[in-house]
């Protein structure tokens, strides 16, 4: 099992890419892949055959999986890209925190 450094639900900023520069919110994360799902970002076009009569087919737009590596989690009181650190507290819990301010994530 491999880890990922982001969980559904941050919001990220994508590092390289087509869709440098974008913010998104992660919606699925793939650990044993190493991937990540971010909305409005990675949008391919997916050819949809009509599976039940009277359904439509067509090209849809969809996200696609990025790299985790290539997405980094925004701080939500800095506002600025950072690494995420943990910090242990003596109960036994375990905390996400921005490199840069401190601040939880």
């Amino acid at each position: 099992m491999s880890k990922v450094h982001v969980k559904t639900g941050d919001t990220v900023v994508i590092l390289s890419g087509k869709d440098r520069g974008k913010k998104g919110k992660v919606m699925a994360v793939s650990p044993s892949e190493g991937k990540v799902i971010v909305e409005n970002a990675n949008i391919v076009s997916k050819h949809v055959k009509p599976r039940k009569m009277g359904e439509a087919g067509g090209i849809i737009k969809a996200e696609s999986a990025i790299y985790a590596c290539k997405v980094q989690v925004v701080c939500p009181r800095c506002g600025k890209p950072t690494r995420v650190a943990h910090k242990l507290y003596e109960d036994g819990t375990k905390e996400r925190i921005c490199k840069k301010c401190g601040e939880s994530l």
